[in-house]
């Protein structure tokens, strides 16, 4: 959840979560405009402590010294890249050496495992290594390869952190269905997702989007230019998205507040569109990315969806998203 702008009320990041110059950077002037439903999976640096449990009267790893948020990279000897890591590694020993990262600063402590009532011995911590959902892909960049997806982070639900990844992919998502949003809670996309129909790969996770290289067809696809800042003004608006199958669809919005000054909540829309109000009532979680046109250009994404209000909706500035990238294909192409 954050803070409240304009006097509205609270709002949700989607999937589950830069002061520009007026000129927008690209390595092309027209990118390839996005809306597909996207399945994304992506997997943590080390494994990432989200939660703990006692075995007897207390927890093990809290009694280590370890928190929710704690990101651990090595046990003993061995490097930790996952769970399976993890756990061939502490279950053969009664006390093992852990070395984690909080805050990016790295530490060790040393955790005795303690026996269940089965004899086993256990750590007392839960962890997570991954994360898989779907969400919208908003762009291409026709001559990098270069896609960016959802506009804002990702977040673990539990620490409520920007999960810091590795690596992950994109792939093919089909929606089946739509829980419509109503007042103080927000709807879904429901989608079956193909692990093995890969679109691309992701390298960044950033608190204005996903951003990777686009590995799939690119023929057929719609090039639209690229709005600056100054060219967004309140109105009419376009969003595009999907809501049944793999069909990307045009619905209508109203914009209606553009703030400059925001990383990622620059566009504030209002739904209009009566057929996706029929199908969604408003904005549902899964939108996030979906890519916002006025006058025949690209201007941003979906972002955000107002709690209290869910006709009414957020957006990024695509010069934001693109930001977000530039470092990135500066150097990765």
């Amino acid at each position: 959840m954050k803070k409240i702008i304009n006097k509205l009320t609270i709002f949700l990041f989607l999937l589950t979560i830069f002061i520009l110059p007026n000129s927008v950077f690209a390595y092309s002037d027209k990118l390839i405009l996005g809306g597909e439903n996207i399945g994304i999976e992506v997997r943590s640096k080390g494994v990432l402590v989200v939660g703990f449990y006692n075995v007897g009267d207390t927890s093990p790893g809290v009694l280590a010294g370890l928190k929710v948020g704690d990101i651990i990279t090595g046990v003993d000897d061995t490097v930790v890249q996952g769970i399976t890591d993890l756990s061939e590694v502490a279950y053969n020993s009664s006390s093992i050496t852990i070395t984690y990262l909080r805050n990016n600063v790295s530490y060790t402590t040393t955790l005795n495992l303690v026996k269940d009532e089965n004899n086993v011995l256990k750590t007392g911590l839960y962890v997570k290594d991954a994360i898989i959902g779907i969400g919208t892909l908003t762009f291409i960049d026709p001559e990098t390869k270069a896609f960016g997806a959802l506009g804002h982070e990702i977040t673990e639900k539990n620490t409520g952190t920007k999960f810091e990844i590795s690596d992950g992919k994109i792939f093919k998502s089909t929606v089946t269905s739509i829980d419509k949003s109503t007042r103080n809670s927000p709807g879904e996309k429901n989608a079956n997702y193909y692990s093995n129909v890969v679109y691309g790969t992701i390298s960044k996770n950033e608190i204005n989007g996903i951003f990777g290289k686009y590995e799939g067809d690119l023929s057929n696809k719609e090039l639209v230019e690229i709005a600056d800042v100054n060219e967004i003004t309140t109105g009419p608006a376009t969003i595009h998205t999907v809501v049944n199958g793999t069909n990307v669809e045009e619905f209508e919005i109203n914009i209606t507040n553009i703030y400059q000054d925001s990383e990622t909540k620059n566009i504030l829309f209002e739904v209009t569109d009566k057929t996706l109000l029929e199908k969604t009532n408003g904005i549902v979680q899964g939108m996030s990315g979906s890519p916002i046109t006025q006058n025949g250009k690209i201007i941003g994404a979906v972002t955000h969806v107002v709690i209290d209000n869910p006709q009414k909706g957020y957006g990024i500035f695509i010069n934001n998203m693109l930001k977000g990238i530039e470092e990135w294909l500066n150097h990765s192409f």
